[in-house]
């Protein structure tokens, strides 16, 4: 299997249905952060401290795998020069429908996160990394690239999801019991077909269990200093909530030098 194909298919088919990270933000959203009242989130529900920001006036910002219409058009009308970078044509279809809407000047640009060659070394001065990387088969060469995108002195901020989140037996989940079924390294890939297709949906996406080494370590090991971490949950929405939180988001720099 491709995994960056079939995972692009299945977010097009998901902004058909209507899942919650594909549906655009409101014209009255987009005029409160014109006016300087803003907030978008990397995790489910926490918003990203606005100290995590740069002054975002002609700030270059990378939305990388972000696509959906939310984060990129709010940091566009809060100032920024935003590029949204996305697997899913139908995700970035809903940028642009925000910014014909509302007068936002916004680029799109398809392609996989794990390979960010279309653009220069030290381009952006902000990377928005929101909770996608569980799409990606290696997140290594996520580090990496938005790394070299970056400029010195630039800042990376992250979401990802808690790896022992992917572990719990489905079928006991749903009934708010958790219990340990998988073992890491785990993917969706490891799950006969049949039941995948039971628990989550023959076409749904493909996601994967990066280890703390890889979301953490790897960002260390590609050249980043970590300056900011938080954790997050569903907003109380999900039973797992009653026991842990099962998301972090970090705030990451590049070294001057």
């Amino acid at each position: 299997m491709d995994v960056y194909e079939f995972n692009q298919r299945a977010w097009d088919q998901q902004v058909a249905s209507g899942n919650r990270w594909t549906l655009p933000v409101s014209s009255e959203l987009i005029a409160k952060a014109r006016s300087g009242d803003w907030e978008v989130v990397l995790t489910p529900s926490k918003p990203v401290p606005k100290s995590w920001f740069p002054d975002l006036s002609n700030c270059h910002v990378l939305c990388l795998a972000s696509a959906g219409g939310q984060q990129g058009p709010i940091l566009s009308a809060a100032g920024a020069r935003v590029t949204v970078f996305d697997a899913s044509l139908k995700q970035l279809e809903q940028d642009q429908r925000v910014a014909q809407r509302d007068a936002l000047s916004l680029q799109t640009v398809q392609g996989d996160m794990a390979d960010l060659s279309v653009f220069d070394s030290n381009t952006f001065d902000f990377i928005f990394h929101p909770c996608s990387n569980c799409f990606a088969a290696e997140i290594l060469p996520v580090w990496r690239e938005s790394f070299r995108v970056l400029k010195p002195g630039g800042t990376m901020v992250s979401g990802f999801t808690k790896p022992v989140y992917a572990l719990f037996d489905p079928d006991h989940e749903k009934e708010g019991v958790f219990t340990l079924r998988f073992s890491m390294p785990h993917s969706d890939l490891d799950i006969p077909e049949a039941d995948r297709a039971r628990w989550f949906g023959a076409e749904s996406p493909i996601e994967f269990a990066h280890s703390l080494d890889d979301q953490i370590g790897g960002q260390l090991d590609a050249g980043f200093v970590m300056a900011g971490f938080y954790e997050d949950d569903w907003g109380g929405a999900e039973p797992i909530d009653q026991f842990m939180k099962s998301f972090v988001a970090t705030r990451s720099i590049k070294p001057l030098c």
